[in-house]
């Protein structure tokens, strides 16, 4: 995700395995053996997908396109009888549309495979065995393996229903880039289905975020092994540690208050984090003088006020007079109603939310003046 480039590098550094690693816009690169990559599915926290890079080349036209993809041997990755896809992502003024680039990609792995065996295997766009990452920047190509298969923010705690949950990945990231840890005391007092509380815990307990997690693309590979893959599980569940956690948060929807206690009793995470029906006005931490307040306000008819710079206006107020001497960090999208907090913001960093852009501000909240 933008803006999450460094912390996503900062993580396979302290992951271990990893060698050469280089930020890009919104990717991170980096060399590893099979074992790293599946500890680095199981365990990434602000990864969306890891993907193999297998065939870089040149195309400015569709002919180059279809005759360089035609020189590699994709029955290393693929067989017969599985399914596939190509996902597609093309920045070139040669190829205006992406769709019929990764159009002529898939028709010369078919081609391939029929010249080869006569035969050739299907297409599944919404569950493929083994799935496939085109990328271009101007004519230079690169095809990928995707070795996640669905994207790794799909943590397994999340119940359907909510009507903008926030991305699991995203949660980690702001927790990690307001420097959060398990000794501080941690309040999201608009906390929705619990999101950003639940990717606390879990951090602060060690448990990798996709340990429930049945489904992985590399499963699929040819070169796939079962004893490494259980190996890598098997120190992942070794490596948790139950740990007393200050988590808490509040939401005044009773519905939405359910569902994130649902969640944190899939993941057997009760005891660390407490979620309970409160209006923000009455929200006051377990822990006074000292802590952290992350948060992302929300919006729309779950505010059920018809003036969103009132109700950020009401974001100051409980902040100053119920969180004294915590750090309180607040993301949104609405630039606007961020001056209505009536705060000044020691830190400012620009995210985004799926296409929102959004302001992830940092507020010291001391009592009287700083001085």
């Amino acid at each position: 995700m933008h803006g999450l480039e460094d912390i996503l590098a900062e993580e396979l550094q302290q992951l271990g395995g990893a060698s050469n690693i280089r930020t890009h816009k919104r990717s991170v690169s980096c060399e590893g053996d099979l074992e790293f990559l599946y500890r680095a599915n199981l365990n990434l926290r602000t990864a969306l997908k890891i993907l193999v890079p297998v065939h870089k080349f040149t195309a400015r036209n569709e002919q180059q396109l279809y005759d360089e993809v035609m020189k590699h041997d994709w029955s290393k990755y693929l067989k017969l009888e599985q399914t596939f896809a190509i996902d597609n992502t093309i920045f070139s003024e040669y190829f205006k549309h992406s769709k019929y680039a990764a159009l002529k990609t898939k028709d010369a792995m078919v081609d391939q495979f029929r010249k080869k065996m006569g035969r050739r295997p299907s297409v599944d766009i919404k569950n493929p065995d083994v799935q496939f990452d085109l990328h271009a920047f101007k004519d230079q190509f690169t095809i990928s393996v995707d070795s996640s298969g669905h994207t790794l923010n799909r943590r397994g705690y999340r119940e359907p229903g909510h009507e903008a949950p926030m991305n699991e990945v995203l949660a980690a990231g702001l927790l990690k880039l307001a420097g959060w840890n398990k000794s501080i005391p941690l309040v999201d007092p608009m906390c929705g289905t619990g999101t950003i509380l639940i990717e606390a815990a879990m951090m602060g307990q060690n448990i990798p975020p996709n340990l429930n997690r049945r489904e992985f693309g590399f499963k699929n590979w040819t070169n796939y092994h079962p004893e490494l893959w259980n190996k890598v599980l098997a120190e992942g569940r070794a490596g948790i540690r139950k740990a007393k956690l200050d988590i808490s948060g509040g939401d005044i929807d009773g519905d939405t208050v359910l569902r994130a206690n649902k969640s944190l009793r899939k993941f057997k995470l009760t005891d660390a984090v407490s979620i309970r029906r409160v209006a923000l006005e009455d929200h006051k931490p377990q822990v006074a003088g000292r802590g952290m307040v992350v948060t992302n306000p929300p919006y729309g008819e779950r505010i059920g006020r018809t003036n969103t710079n009132d109700f950020y206006k009401t974001i100051s107020d409980v902040l100053k007079n119920n969180f004294t001497g915590y750090d309180a960090w607040v993301m949104s999208s609405n630039m606007q109603a961020f001056k209505h907090l009536k705060l000044r913001a020691s830190k400012k960093i620009v995210l985004f939310n799926g296409a929102l852009e959004c302001k992830f501000q940092k507020y010291e909240l001391y009592r009287g003046s700083k001085e």
